[in-house]
């Protein structure tokens, strides 16, 4: 059992993370996809990890990733950095900065439990640059293969999470959003307990506590503290059906997944700018800047130049093309929880 001792200042800043982080997240899938209880939360994922990792790059991308990071348990937590959100590249980039002597240390930890060694695991532990391209590399593939055609799904699945949990927030306070995250997350003020891989009695950072629900956290929630970091707790969370999703709806086959969502986070938000606009959907700036040249080039989507940015505003066909006859965006746009197939926060 982990216990947090949370002071006023980490509660002040009890917040979710802004999105799913691309890397840290498929590290998660690739270690837990294989566990009935995981696979039975996100089934399509699982179906799509089982039909690509026996054949081609997949393959061997998936054979090194199992080679070097356990089966279960805890991952070293250079290997899920904070920084790296934007995309898969930021997040490798994240991994490649971490000082010689921390890869050292958290992957021998993670070896001592009976891991076999090898000539491969020993150069990994060592921070051979190598080894450790190599492992960036099949990052790379293993989430190109796996996880980026469910990328929408995910993201549109993880902000209905964030809004229930965001209600359950505002109606009763920090304690009623504890004990709706999970099971295994239980307040006792001052005292967070988390039955994770690991325990002790640590105190809080002083810099917050970010939240980041998640199907493919494993069967137990993920902490991570890092000093002058906000303590990041990973806990687990059921993804809806894929035909819940944006992907799934007739805006999601007429225009793709992701270019409807990208649809619908201008309705939702307003004007973003290219930069915002890609942290909002979860893929990448040039991603992101493609799928508004195309709108726009539709007649969806108006864009205009703020300085050096460029900012995006839906135009009334857009808006006629999300909210149907009455032109009004948010008819389109999913209400939270249960009426919306989703799952609410609890499990």
């Amino acid at each position: 059992m982990l216990r947090l001792q949370l002071g006023p200042a980490d509660l002040c800043r009890v917040r979710f993370a802004d999105r799913l982080h691309p890397v840290g997240t498929a590290l998660l899938a690739g270690q837990w996809l294989r566990d009935p209880t995981v696979a039975a939360m996100a089934p399509a994922l699982a179906e799509r990890a089982a039909a690509v990792e026996g054949t081609g790059a997949a393959q061997a991308a998936t054979a090194i990733l199992r080679h070097l990071l356990p089966d279960r348990g805890r991952l070293p937590d250079f290997v899920t950095p904070f920084d790296g959100l934007e995309s898969v590249a930021a997040g490798l980039e994240a991994i490649q900065a971490t000082p010689a002597r921390r890869v050292r240390a958290e992957v021998s930890a993670a070896y001592a439990d009976a891991t076999a060694a090898t000539p491969l695991r020993r150069r990994f532990a060592a921070a051979d640059p190598e080894v450790l391209d190599l492992f960036g590399g099949a990052i790379r593939t293993w989430f190109d293969a796996v996880l980026a055609p469910h990328w929408p799904d995910l993201m549109f699945a993880y902000r209905q999470q964030v809004t229930c949990a965001s209600q359950r927030l505002a109606q009763q306070g920090l304690a009623g959003l504890f004990a709706g995250l999970h099971p295994a997350i239980r307040w006792r003020e001052p005292v967070l307990e988390v039955r994770t891989w690991w325990g002790g009695d640590l105190p809080g950072t002083g810099h917050g506590l970010i939240l980041l629900p998640s199907p493919l956290a494993g069967p137990r929630p993920r902490v991570l503290v890092e000093p002058g970091h906000p303590i990041l707790l990973v806990y687990p969370a059921a993804m809806p059906p894929r035909g819940a999703t944006a992907g799934g709806d007739a805006l999601g086959r007429l225009l793709g997944a992701t270019r409807a969502l990208v649809l619908r986070r201008l309705a939702a938000e307003g004007g973003l700018t290219t930069t915002v606009l890609s942290q909002a959907v979860g893929i990448s700036l040039s991603s992101a800047s493609e799928h508004a040249t195309a709108l726009r080039a539709a007649g969806l989507v108006a864009s205009e130049r703020e300085g050096g940015a460029v900012r995006h505003h839906l135009t009334a066909l857009g808006a006629g093309l999300l909210g149907g006859p009455s032109g009004d965006p948010s008819e389109a746009w999913p209400s939270v929880g249960q009426d919306a197939g989703y799952p609410p926060v609890l499990p």
